[in-house]
């Protein structure tokens, strides 16, 4: 993300080689990555106040959409997506449209909330708004893409092009330390148009293990149908984590999609309140699934209710799966889950 901020900067500079476009608009809750460009895009608390006082001044943050938190009572999807278009075309005149370099978003966000989907509408309604004015849209696909969500991209579900696009994790399945940028034709020939050239460059660019295990990785996935085998598994997965979690009384939302899903945890089922975040009941959820009896990896995380509050967990099995593994999996995260439950005396309603 931090080559994907310097290639926006650059494109602009390309075209024009005063341009005023210095500004990033990103979303709240949202998460990009350590270093401090990246850091400064991103809106995961736990892992940036502390290095608040040195980030970038060049980044602001508009909200996300995130349906289970903020779709009003009576608002209908088209009113709530129009709502979030509107707020980004005010945060465009407030910096001044002609300062704004791009618009950075999570197509389904990861870590930070938890796995949440972009509504119908909502990708093509922020292109939108960042085009009538010039600007770029980038989105962030390195937790959800490369066939994580059942499509090669995240953003195939909505049919909605980016001008770049982050690609990593996915890439090479961890067989290797690698990621990509992605460019559209027509940024490509916006830097053509100029220096030809990207100033940027890293120790390990463009290494030859890492690109070789891509390659392999991204055969066996063709060869085998992993993302087809996604898709399908994705479909129940997802149910049988509905069929099992969504009845309990401290569940607030399950949401996903493909082999990307997550679990919100709250006090107050009724009013989403979310549980005291001293109980640190994500990461009791985590260390139990650890545990020898449980045997599960529930990724998790806090601040998905605000930045600071809210537990949810995530969990994203491998393409190979099948529907013995995903009935399996969600017979051990049940266990854990009530486990924890029961040790901090917090039983469901009877």
């Amino acid at each position: 993300m931090e080559a994907a901020m310097k290639l926006a900067r650059q494109y602009h500079l390309e075209l024009s080689p005063d341009s005023p476009r210095l500004n990033f608009i990103a979303r709240k809750g949202s998460w990009h990555g350590c270093t401090l460009a990246a850091l400064s895009l991103g809106d995961f608390t736990p892992r940036k106040e502390i290095f608040r006082s040195i980030l970038h001044n060049n980044v602001t943050h508009v909200s996300p959409c995130h349906p289970y938190r903020d779709l009003r009572d009576g608002e209908t999807t088209e009113e709530y997506v129009a709502r979030l278009a509107q707020e980004l075309e005010d945060e465009f005149q407030r910096l001044g449209p002609h300062t704004v370099c791009a618009f950075v978003v999570e197509p389904m966000v990861g870590t930070a909330l938890g796995c949440v989907v972009a509504l119908p509408g909502y990708l093509q309604a922020m292109k939108d708004v960042c085009h009538r004015h010039g600007a770029l849209i980038i989105f962030d696909e390195i937790m959800c893409g490369m066939g994580r969500t059942g499509s090669v991209h995240a953003w195939q579900h909505d049919d909605v092009v980016p001008d770049i696009l982050a690609v990593g994790k996915g890439l090479a399945a961890g067989y290797g330390t690698v990621s990509a940028l992605l460019l559209h034709q027509g940024v490509i020939e916006g830097m053509r148009a100029g220096t030809a050239t990207f100033e940027h460059g890293q120790t390990y660019q463009c290494h030859p293990l890492d690109a070789v295990a891509a390659l392999e990785v991204q055969r066996i996935i063709q060869e085998q149908g992993l993302i087809q085998n996604a898709h399908k598994m994705g479909e129940l997965f997802g149910a049988l984590l509905k069929k099992r979690f969504l009845s309990h009384p401290h569940v607030g939302d399950v949401r996903g999609r493909g082999l990307f899903w997550s679990i919100e945890f709250v006090a107050d089922k009724a009013t989403k309140t979310p549980f005291d975040p001293k109980l640190n009941i994500a990461r009791r959820f985590r260390m139990r699934g650890l545990e020898k009896g449980y045997d599960v990896c529930l990724f998790s995380a806090q601040g998905c209710a605000g930045g600071t509050t809210g537990d949810h967990f995530l969990l994203a099995p491998p393409y190979t799966i099948t529907s013995a593994d995903a009935e399996e999996i969600v017979v051990r995260a049940g266990r854990a889950v009530d486990s924890v439950f029961a040790e901090l005396q917090i039983f469901p309603a009877a």
